[in-house]
């Protein structure tokens, strides 16, 4: 189940890179191209980084808040599942000695 869950994560934070890092690069070779004056390009590119990061950096929160909830689905079900196999155990305990006595 945990490398289940990790190749889900490196999927999608593969997928999320490679989805910004193509919309940035559309982005600043529209800038270049375009046909203005070097400073007004220069300021464009500026801004353009600006809202990208600011961008990045609420997909990559949204991201880590994404993680850490399958991480604490995946460590509640672990812990319901040691518990379950704890009370199997305690029951097949009770029921050998119940049968030895």
């Amino acid at each position: 189940m945990g490398s289940l869950f990790k190749n889900k994560i490196m999927s999608s934070g593969k997928v999320l890179l490679g989805v910004l890092a193509g919309l940035a690069a559309g982005a600043l070779l529209g800038v270049l191209f375009a046909p203005e004056k070097g400073s007004v390009t220069r300021k464009k590119i500026s801004k353009k980084g600006e809202d990208y990061a600011d961008s990045l950096k609420e997909k990559f929160n949204e991201f880590l808040d994404s993680i850490s909830q399958k991480f604490e689905e995946v460590k509640k079900e672990a812990f319901d599942s040691a518990e379950e196999s704890k009370d199997k155990s305690e029951k097949a305990n009770k029921n050998v000695k119940t049968a030895t006595v």
